[in-house]
C-alpha cells in the first residue's frame, strides 16, 4: 500500500501527538481472556509470525523476502544485520513500486487523472450518509483539523490516509526521512543494485478505488468517531513488526480493535480481497521472472507474506521451499 501512505500531509500531520499505546498489551492488562482470545486466533494465521523468508530451488542462488512498514520509524529503519546482508548481496532488489524514486512526478501524473482522486458523477460523501452521521463526521473531520465542505468529493480511502500520518512520521517526513520502502530503493540505486517494482501506483490507487464508496465512507466515519487512536494503532503495529510477530493484525481488525484507518469491520473483506489477495497474486506473479534467475531481495508490506493467499504460500505453490530467516 506504499502509494497509500505517500499522499498523508505533514501539514496536517504536525498538529497530532506522537506518542501512542501498545493495544494488544493494554488488552492483556485489561482483560486477560480476551487477549487469549485473539491469541488464540492469531496463532490460526499462517506465515505471520516471521517477516523475514528464504527461497529457495535447486541450482539458484536464494533469493529472499522481507516484510516492510511504510513507515519511517527509526526502531522500523533499523534493520537486523541479516537483512542488511541479504539486501546489499542480491542480485536485483524488488520493491512495490519503483515510482517512490521520484515521488512528485509520480503524482503528478495520478492528479492528472480526476477519477482516481475523486468521487464519480459529482457525488458527495453526504451522499452516502444519513443527516446524523454525516453530522457525526463533520464534526470528527473538524476535531482532526479538516473541513467536510473541503474534502466533500474526495475518495474517502484518500481522507483516510492522510489523516493517517502521526505527529512523528509527518515531522519526519519533513526532514527528509525516508520511509522503509523507499530508503531500501535509494539504497539500491546508490549500491548500483538493479531496482525493479512490481506494481504502479495507477495500479495500487486503483485497487483501492475498487473497494465500494459505501465501505470507504463507513470506514472514514469509524476512524474519525472511534474511541481508538490512530496513533495507538500505529504504536501497535510497530511493536508487533519488531517482534516479527503480525499473527494479531487481522484479529485485531476484526476484532474490537477495527480501527484502522484503511480498514474497518464492516469492510475487511473486501478491502482484503481487493488490497492483499489480489495484489498478492500479482506480484506473485511478476516476481516469478526474477526468481527464476535466482539472488533477487524482494521487500513489500508484511501483510502481503501471511495467510493461505500471502506470498509465501503463493511462492511455495511455485515449487520454491520458503523458511523463516530470521
Amino acid at each position: 500500500m506504499s502509494a497509500l501512505l505517500f499522499v498523508s500531509s505533514p501539514a496536517l500531520a504536525q498538529t497530532q501527538a506522537c506518542s501512542g499505546k501498545n493495544l494488544v498489551e493494554a488488552l492483556k492488562s485489561e482483560n486477560q481472556p480476551e487477549y487469549e482470545q485473539l491469541v488464540a486466533q492469531g496463532d490460526k494465521v499462517p506465515n505471520a509470525k516471521g517477516i523475514f523468508w528464504k527461497i529457495e530451488k535447486d541450482g539458484l542462488d536464494t533469493s529472499y523476502l522481507f516484510g516492510t512498514m511504510h513507515v519511517s520509524d527509526p526502531r522500523v529503519l533499523d534493520l537486523p544485520e541479516s537483512v542488511e546482508d541479504a539486501r546489499y548481496d542480491a542480485s536485483v532488489v524488488i520493491v512495490e513500486s519503483t515510482e517512490v524514486l521520484d515521488m512528485k512526478k509520480a503524482m503528478g501524473r495520478v492528479l492528472m487523472q480526476p477519477d482516481m482522486m475523486w468521487l464519480p458523477d459529482g457525488k458527495r460523501l453526504e451522499d452516502y450518509l444519513s443527516k446524523e452521521d454525516a453530522e457525526r463526521l463533520a464534526a470528527g473531520l473538524k476535531a482532526r483539523g479538516m473541513v467536510l465542505s473541503a474534502v466533500n468529493r474526495m475518495r474517502p480511502w484518500l481522507i483516510s490516509s492522510t489523516l493517517a500520518g502521526t505527529g512523528c512520521e509527518g515531522k519526519r517526513q519533513a526532514k527528509g526521512i525516508k520511509m522503509l520502502d523507499m530508503q531500501i530503493a535509494f539504497d539500491a540505486i546508490d549500491e548500483d543494485i538493479p531496482l525493479e517494482g512490481l506494481e504502479t501506483f495507477e495500479e495500487q490507487f486503483a485497487a483501492m478505488n475498487s473497494v465500494s464508496t459505501e465501505k470507504q465512507v463507513q470506514n472514514l466515519l469509524t476512524m474519525v468517531t472511534s474511541g481508538v487512536q490512530t496513533r495507538d494503532f500505529t504504536e501497535t503495529m510497530i511493536q508487533l513488526y519488531e517482534a516479527g510477530d503480525f499473527s494479531l493484525i487481522w484479529p485485531m481488525l476484526t476484532g474490537r480493535y477495527a480501527s484502522d484507518p484503511l480498514v474497518a469491520t464492516s469492510g475487511i473483506s473486501e478491502f482484503e480481497d481487493a488490497m492483499l489477495i489480489k495484489r498478492n497474486h500479482l506480484m506473485a506473479e511478476r516476481s516469478a521472472r526474477f526468481l527464476t534467475e535466482g539472488g533477487a531481495f524482494i521487500a513489500v508490506g508484511a501483510l502481503h507474506l501471511q495467510g493461505e493467499k500471502g506470498l509465501v504460500e503463493l511462492f511455495r505453490k511455485q515449487g520454491y521451499t520458503v523458511t523463516r530467516a530470521d
